[in-house]
């Protein structure tokens, strides 16, 4: 699969932000690893303010981190003019991630790209390589106007 237009947009927003970055990967510290047509993947070190009650990172930064590499998976493939929404996350938490476990590294891939549908799947990876988190997304595409 070549490069799209989607693909293009997304690294160049990514690359007119500033030294902290834009959006919610500013906020919370993710960084593009990985760019290309159908698949992202964003890294994020764990910080104490992600924390939950237990003191572990809470399920919704792992929601969060997965939802971007999903959706911008999908934002990759789109071709000029066409925007994309998220409709359903579906996410499994598989092991608690401790706020010092190191770096966190989420794929995101496309699975099925339609005219008004598109889905995708995701796996967050912890330092070691094991699986903390995985989900699904559908999102509905808004082709180009004309």
């Amino acid at each position: 699969m070549g490069d799209t237009a989607g693909l293009h947009q997304l690294k160049d927003a990514i690359n007119r932000g500033t030294a902290e970055g834009i959006g919610i990967g500013s906020l919370l510290g993710m960084t593009a690893e990985t760019l290309e047509p159908g698949r992202v993947v964003f890294v994020l070190d764990p910080s104490p303010k992600f924390s939950n009650p237990l003191g572990t990172v809470h399920g919704g930064i792992l929601s969060t981190l997965l939802d971007s590499a999903m959706g911008c998976a999908v934002h990759t493939s789109l071709p000029e003019g066409a925007a994309y929404t998220t409709l359903e996350l579906k996410v499994n938490f598989v092991r608690p991630v401790p706020l010092d476990g190191g770096t966190l590294r989420c794929e995101g891939t496309v699975l099925h790209l339609g005219r008004r549908v598109a889905t995708g799947e995701g796996h967050v990876v912890n330092a070691d390589g094991k699986l903390v988190a995985h989900g699904t997304t559908t999102c509905m595409v808004f082709p180009p106007a004309g």
